[in-house]
């Protein structure tokens, strides 16, 4: 057991670990794992085994788990040991042992580690810009996925799928998730804000759409140290022909405290709020065909103008759209969109390891861009993601010296081609490929089974 432990420990230092031994070394993994205290037997899949084909399993398009064990076996192959059994079980169950806060741990000292290569002159006017936003994820239909994240209300037992809420900070600059929360479907975006808003450090700014532009919000970030560019939410009123003005389109504003206590807030922090607030207003057009919105107002608590002019901060909300892509990575390119456990324990399991291993890609980009000179956000993560796939055969069969060489040229060629700058590009939201004639299920299968037996 303890030869096949270790051929496996060094195939995947070679494979998977070499790329990512900077962001995620053994060293690490082992120091979170003495941490929190685990104590594991001698198997086959302890958690540092468990742990790396879990990433391999979430970064490959087949993510079965009998992929993952074949993945295994072929590893064991070629040396002279006993080979493990085909069956899933040991490798699900071994999954199953590994307690979430270590992949939550994990997640956390990669971004950590990835914040820290940033240099000065990657910030916008000296200021570390963080983006929010808010998606949802599927999962098995499964009786404990149904209890924990409920399906959408309007969908009849049965006939739909449990459904995740989860809030994602995204760093601007790497382009890596630096903070999650996870939470039922019907979760306002302002109640995970609340939850992430302690990942905040002094003097990031947080970028957002209108859904966080709260009052109580922007009194609590700037309490952090920190400021806001949000969209301004459509009930507010104010004009532009109110406040101080700076020019044509930006302006200086009075916000006052909301006369009824806002739902989320307790009676002693909605008490603990200033009368009032100065904010920052700036409203500009959108004349690009295909944009649902001609006119935007933001606001945000930057209010000095000579350090941060209007077109600065009207460029930099201009990039708020990353996030959308970054998300779009993570569920479609990844294919974090359908989950597959079944137990709410690993969906969010799961979760976390997807977000690690998108943290991982971007960590290969951010290596690959500042080596060779090519801005990292502009790289690709589906190729990033391939090309790593596709070197792995070779990282593994290749000696010390050669596997160097062998990842220099992996850095190579994923920063050779950029993907195109393509500012105001619009598409019209229509769909060319046709769906099935099949309709939707509006019963529980068990019952149109039925419908088919006596008809």
């Amino acid at each position: 057991m303890t030869l096949r432990v270790q051929i496996l420990k060094d195939k995947f230092s070679q494979s998977l670990g070499l790329p990512f031994k900077e962001l995620l070394p053994e060293s690490a993994i082992r120091l979170a794992i003495s941490e929190l205290k685990i104590k594991y037997k001698k198997r086959l899949f302890d958690p540092l085994i468990t742990l790396w084909a879990f990433l391999s399993q979430v970064l490959d398009d087949d993510k079965t788990c009998h992929n993952a064990v074949s993945k295994i076996i072929t590893h064991l192959a070629e040396e002279e040991v006993e080979i493990p059994s085909t069956d899933t079980s040991a490798y699900c169950q071994a999954r199953a042992r590994l307690p979430e806060k270590l992949l939550e741990n994990l997640f956390n000292y990669s971004t950590q580690i990835l914040e820290e290569k940033v240099t000065p002159e990657h910030l916008w006017c000296g200021r570390n810009i963080l983006v929010i936003d808010g998606s949802t994820v599927s999962m098995p239909d499964t009786i404990e996925n149904q209890t924990e994240y409920p399906q959408h209300i309007s969908q009849q037992p049965g006939c739909g799928f449990p459904i995740a809420k989860i809030g994602v900070i995204f760093s601007l600059v790497t382009g890596a998730a630096v903070a999650l929360c996870i939470d039922v479907m019907n979760t306002h975006d302002l109640k995970l804000a609340r939850r992430l808003y302690s990942f905040l450090k002094p003097n990031d700014v947080l970028l957002g759409d209108r859904a966080f532009c709260a009052y109580a919000d922007m009194v609590a970030i700037t309490k952090l140290g920190c400021d806001v560019v949000f969209r301004k939410h459509q009930s507010r009123t104010t004009t532009i022909r109110k406040g101080k003005i700076f020019g044509d389109c930006d302006k200086l504003v009075t916000w006052y405290k909301p006369k009824r206590c806002p739902q989320g807030l307790s009676k002693d922090e909605f008490l603990a709020l200033p009368s009032a607030i100065t904010v920052r207003e700036i409203y500009y057009y959108i004349a690009i065909p295909g944009f649902r919105t001609q006119r935007v107002s933001l606001i945000t608590t930057l209010l000095d103008k000579a350090t941060y002019s209007t077109l600065e901060i009207v460029g930099l909300y201009g990039k708020r759209w990353d996030v959308e892509l970054n998300l779009r990575h993570i569920k479609t390119t990844l294919g974090m969109d359908i989950l597959r456990c079944k137990t709410p324990s690993m969906i969010r399991k799961e979760i976390h390891v997807y977000l690690l291993a998108y943290n991982l890609l971007r960590s290969l980009m951010w290596s690959a861009g500042t080596t060779y000179a090519t801005p990292p956000l502009r790289l690709s993560l589906q190729g990033t993601r391939h090309h790593l796939i596709n070197f792995i055969p070779k990282l593994l069969a290749a000696d010390s010296k050669q596997r160097l060489r062998i990842y220099c040229t992996l850095l190579k060629v994923i920063a050779h081609k950029a993907v195109p700058d393509r500012p105001g590009r619009s598409e019209p939201r229509v769909r060319k490929r046709r769906p099935k004639i099949y309709p939707l299920m509006t019963k529980p299968r068990h019952e149109l089974r039925k419908q088919l037996q006596t008809a």
